[in-house]
């Protein structure tokens, strides 16, 4: 029995699906604005597939039983992503409560230039994501950092995180470790190094132009910065212990990104480290683990 139907759909029947869901979101988007990730919009995406779903089965002849197949191989193709979302969610909470996100910005406000912070931004986060295969690990990690960053240095937060997501989707998209990449050139039968030279050809300029852009707007960029940059360092080291033994956290889980680990085995550890080192300095963050659980290896590191 063929997983597919042997005829193929009309286009009319192919465009009514995607109809349906552009009305739904426009009027869901109309109806609830910003709340409509909230709810409406996944209604709206099933009862999209719920329409695709009823034209296959009436029109076609596809049985259920062939969709709940094609569902089923859909939901194990994705469930990698869907395992390294759900532990990013714990990274980029492990590496704040630590302190490993505060100390990266407490020493990047006085380390990165304003003039040149949208450009460094950009360019580190595409060197992170080229070595990860991952946007979503890099904007989680040194993405939240660098936001932070940027606020302390006065910049507009829409042309920090501009600067993040285009690097770190740069990176991404050309990196020999990246699933989408990977699975692009397996889908195409096309070599992968073939794939990705082609790749550049649109990726390169795009990113070029980013670049002149986001270098043109830190020169553009004045503000009094020196003023905000005491204020968070002050505020930071008040609420944070900022210890330099954090930066473990962030190089030990570099290095296992240039071992090539898995993604998910290099997420789990960077987030279980964090997780002590948390415990170790944090303990008044953590008011559920006290300074004794640990005492030796807490009092040598902190003091």
């Amino acid at each position: 029995m063929d997983e597919y139907p042997s005829q193929k759909p009309s286009l009319a029947a192919s465009v009514i699906p995607i109809m349906v869901l552009i009305i739904l979101l426009f009027l869901s988007i109309k109806t609830f604005g910003s709340d409509a990730l909230e709810g409406s919009s996944q209604m709206v995406l099933l009862t999209a597939t719920a329409v695709c779903t009823f034209i296959a089965i009436v029109f076609y002849k596809v049985s259920w039983k062939k969709i709940e197949i094609a569902i089923v191989n859909n939901i194990t193709g994705v469930s990698t992503a869907i395992i390294i979302l759900l532990i990013i969610g714990a990274l980029s909470g492990s590496w704040m409560i630590s302190g490993v996100i505060p100390t990266l910005i407490y020493y990047g406000i006085h380390i990165i230039h304003p003039d040149f912070f949208l450009i460094s931004t950009c360019v580190i986060c595409s060197i992170i994501s080229v070595m990860t295969g991952s946007s979503w690990t890099t904007i989680a990690t040194i993405g939240i950092a660098l936001l932070g960053v940027g606020q302390a240095l006065d910049f507009s937060p829409g042309w920090v995180a501009g600067a993040i997501i285009s690097g770190s989707y740069f990176g991404d998209k050309v990196s020999p470790l990246s699933e989408t990449t990977l699975l692009a050139s397996s889908v195409t039968d096309t070599p992968l190094y073939t794939h990705i030279r082609y790749l550049f050809i649109t990726t390169v300029p795009s990113m070029s132009i980013a670049l002149v852009i986001f270098l043109i707007a830190g020169f553009s960029h004045s503000s009094g910065a020196s003023l905000h940059i005491q204020e968070f360092s002050v505020a930071l080291a008040n609420k944070f212990d900022i210890n330099l033994w954090l930066l473990v956290v962030p190089v030990i889980t570099g290095v296992m990104i240039a071992k090539r680990v898995p993604s998910i085995i290099t997420l789990f550890l960077s987030t279980l480290l964090a997780g002590v080192m948390a415990v170790i300095f944090q303990p008044g963050i953590l008011h559920g683990f006290p300074d004794w659980i640990i005492p030796p290896f807490n009092l040598y590191l902190r003091g």
